[in-house]
């Protein structure tokens, strides 16, 4: 098993080989933050499936998302490209372009893989099955945390419960279902992004009213537990004219202007049901007997602010 917190790939034809190929599970978190896990020395968070897969694997400590907005970056690791290149530069409707990447599953399918996409695109509100995916379950724009309504394969199907349980759960029937063919399942969570929703051109509804919906068994997590801080967050920012900058109708940046510590719970414990379902994702596939021929990959798109130099969750800066 492997461990990656941020990934970048070069991708080169799969030739179809005699030999038994590994099965490959890339678990794609939304803004989670580097030291959000235990395993990065976080003193109160509880992510003990995560830990499992750095112990076990590998875990990339000098990685970085070149472009810290959700959509390059999601397009840059399923193409290997930087956003110049691939062309997803912001997170406005790119949903047509999207379409037209050349990305690592449509190079497994070639390969004979038998590949699953599922969760949160987000490239645009077209929730539409990309090239390169026998099986598709997708979200449109951002999705909802409670009750989502699916494209799968084609047709939209209403759920009823938890974002990231209903994950877990259409991505552990993609992994035990019979097959003669290794697979490739790319699961994208909607955590721990903020409870918004995304309008027609891309842009957030109510950005400002930032808030994180964890599943009801988390909503007492680490209550009360002490938020750790980084040194800039008291940062006066006097050498940094770029975030001093005015911008109308929002107050200026500063020590004041940071993450409050129950958002930053709220975040932690959003996690915690995406740490539960790569869990069961794992116990499948030992009880597949398939743990070991499989490459698991968990990583995320990038992070938030912490009241870093006055910066927050809030999308203080366009």
């Amino acid at each position: 098993m492997t461990f990656i917190l941020s990934f970048a790939l070069g991708f080169a034809p799969l030739a179809p080989a005699a030999e038994p190929r590994p099965n490959v599970v890339v678990v794609l978190m939304d803004d989670l933050r580097w030291d959000d896990l235990g395993c990065a020395g976080h003193p109160f968070v509880k992510s003990p499936h995560a830990d499992r897969l750095a112990r076990e694997g590998a875990r990339f400590t000098n990685a970085f998302a070149v472009t810290p907005l959700c959509s390059p970056s999601r397009a840059s690791f399923l193409t290997g490209l930087y956003a110049h290149s691939h062309g997803i530069v912001d997170n406005t409707d790119r949903a047509a372009a999207s379409h037209k990447l050349i990305t690592f599953p449509q190079l497994f399918q070639k390969a004979g893989y038998d590949t699953a996409f599922i969760g949160k695109w987000h490239m645009g509100v077209d929730d539409a099955p990309r090239p390169g995916f026998t099986h598709w379950v997708g979200l449109a724009g951002q999705g909802a945390f409670i009750d989502p309504v699916f494209n799968v394969n084609g047709t939209r199907e209403a759920t009823h419960g938890y974002i990231t349980d209903i994950l877990t759960e259409r991505a552990v029937a993609f992994v035990t279902a019979p097959r003669e063919k290794p697979f490739l399942l790319y699961l994208a969570h909607k955590a721990v992004h903020p409870d918004v929703t995304q309008k027609p051109d891309g842009t957030l509804s109510d950005p400002a009213a930032t808030k994180f919906l964890p599943a009801e068994r988390h909503r007492s997590l680490y209550v009360g537990a002490e938020v750790p801080r980084r040194p800039n967050v008291k940062d006066a920012l006097k050498d940094k004219p770029a975030l001093t900058r005015q911008i109308e109708g929002l107050p200026p940046l500063g020590p004041a202007t940071g993450t409050s510590d129950e958002l930053v719970r709220d975040r932690l414990r959003v996690a915690a049901a995406a740490d539960e379902g790569l869990g069961k994702l794992l116990d499948a596939l030992a009880k597949l007997n398939q743990l070991d021929d499989t490459i698991v990959v968990f990583t995320s798109d990038h992070g938030y602010f912490y009241g870093e130099h006055g910066l927050s969750v809030e999308r203080r800066l366009a």
